[in-house]
């Protein structure tokens, strides 16, 4: 893919599913990648695939809800490649539970990583990819940050914020004159691990729902929702919405307005019962 020859690229939750896909395709494109992960054994695969195809990489466990770290990071990254063009903030877990029975915790650890990790990939990165002359930032929201359905409403609460957060500061790149990007992706139904990597409140039947998930939710493969993400950002759209499942879901808000609530819930309903 051309565009991305030349380029450091910062990719987080690159251990696996999307992110290790995106790390992969930018290697091959000739990008040199820093990738990030708490799955240090994920990660490794990662590092070397990307090393078997010559691709130069930094490969380091990092939490992105630890600030700190993330600042200490940042700094790592240009030190070792010399400045930073890109940032995916990809990293992001998933939770099921209704907001009557979910405790406090679980939802301040779901916007501690999907959320706060987002804006701290961002700021940690912005004085880089600014000085760089040209810079993108490339923040992963969900199909959820379009639409809520029940029993989501973590989740759909984080990927909501980083879809504002990063509509939001487009517009401030593009108010100040910066020459920074911005890019928000919303994934459809994916083949990943997320789901069955997911945490749910007690008594949820999680396995009848990544059973459903997997079987009939997810249409895309990483590698194929990579070259779409990619094909994005080398043309600086604003959104990409990845997969005829969210290209499909978008138009249906966009034309029922609120009505798609009550229609949605008649789906999750059919597809999983016990599902709020």
């Amino acid at each position: 893919m051309q565009g991305f020859a030349g380029k450091v690229a910062v990719i987080t939750g690159a251990g696996s599913g999307i992110g290790q896909a995106l790390a992969i395709e930018l290697g091959r494109s000739g990008a040199s990648v820093a990738i990030s992960d708490v799955n240090t054994e994920g990660l490794a695969e990662t590092e070397e695939r990307l090393k078997a195809i010559g691709a130069p990489v930094k490969a380091d466990r990092l939490d992105v809800t630890e600030r700190e770290a993330f600042e200490l990071y940042a700094d790592a990254v240009v030190a070792h490649f010399g400045k930073v063009n890109q940032v995916y903030n990809n990293a992001g877990i998933a939770y099921v539970g209704d907001v009557e029975v979910t405790p406090f915790k679980d939802f301040e650890r779901v916007m501690d990583v999907d959320y706060w990790g987002v804006v701290n990939g961002t700021k940690v990165f912005l004085p880089h990819l600014i000085a760089s002359g040209d810079g993108h930032v490339i923040n992963v929201s969900s199909l959820f940050g379009i639409f809520s359905v029940p029993g989501q409403a973590a989740y759909n609460s984080a990927k909501f914020a980083v879809r504002g957060f990063t509509e939001a500061l487009r517009q401030e790149m593009l108010a100040a004159g910066h020459p920074v990007k911005v890019t928000t992706i919303h994934p459809g139904g994916i083949k990943t691990a997320i789901m069955r990597n997911a945490t749910a409140v007690e008594g949820f039947d999680k396995e009848a729902l990544t059973r459903t998930f997997d079987k009939k939710l997810t249409r895309t493969t990483p590698e194929q929702a990579a070259k779409i993400i990619l094909d994005g950002v080398r043309k600086n759209r604003a959104r990409v919405l990845v997969g005829a499942d969210a290209k499909a879901l978008d138009l249906i808000v966009r034309v029922t307005g609120s009505g798609y609530q009550r229609l949605f819930l008649t789906v999750v309903k059919r597809l999983v019962p016990n599902a709020h």
